[in-house]
């Protein structure tokens, strides 16, 4: 529903971060602007002051994401790959494919050091959704900055679902 005014912005940000700590799934910019009449760009602004309020919100391609301890998730493995542009689809799906969710994307810059985005997809739909927006955005993959050698760190409930990924990643010549 649409606030009929502008929120504070205390208000705001504790609306902010009450959605995303009760949310299931991520929550677009737009969305919290439309609820709280407000610009997307004022909203990205209050996740900036939450963020360095040690708030623990970070931005995905699908939205916003309030991180908490997941119980659920125990394994976590960081893995080494390289490919081009094109192998993208290809290699999130493999991932994906076997239950297992792509947490970021690391590479090692010459000038900044270790640059990390984070990814978040977890099955297919996510997947087409991160690359319908590097396509329509026109931005580039962080690979793209390192000839195509990244990191990413995946987490699975079991540790087979991570093994199986990375022996079909192999396979495909993607994994390093």
């Amino acid at each position: 529903m649409k606030a009929e005014k502008k929120m504070s912005s205390a208000n705001r940000q504790q609306l902010i971060i009450t959605k995303l700590k009760d949310a299931k799934e991520p929550i677009s910019g737009s969305d919290f602007a439309k609820e709280t009449n407000v610009s997307r760009q004022v909203i990205v602004q209050d996740v900036s002051i939450l963020k360095a309020k040690n708030e623990p919100i970070i931005a995905t391609s699908q939205g916003y994401v309030y991180l908490r301890d997941n119980k659920d998730v125990l394994e976590r493995r960081v893995i080494a790959c390289k490919h081009n542009d094109e192998q993208t689809q290809e290699e999130l799906y493999i991932i994906v494919d076997h239950g297992v969710t792509v947490k970021d994307v690391k590479v090692e810059h010459a000038v900044y050091g270790d640059l990390t985005a984070s990814i978040r997809v977890s099955n297919r739909r996510e997947v087409d959704h991160f690359l319908e927006k590097i396509n329509t955005s026109g931005a580039t993959y962080l690979s793209s900055l390192t000839d195509g050698v990244h990191l990413h760190t995946l987490e699975a409930d079991t540790k087979d679902k991570i093994e199986a990924a990375c022996q079909e990643l192999k396979k495909a010549g993607i994994l390093i």
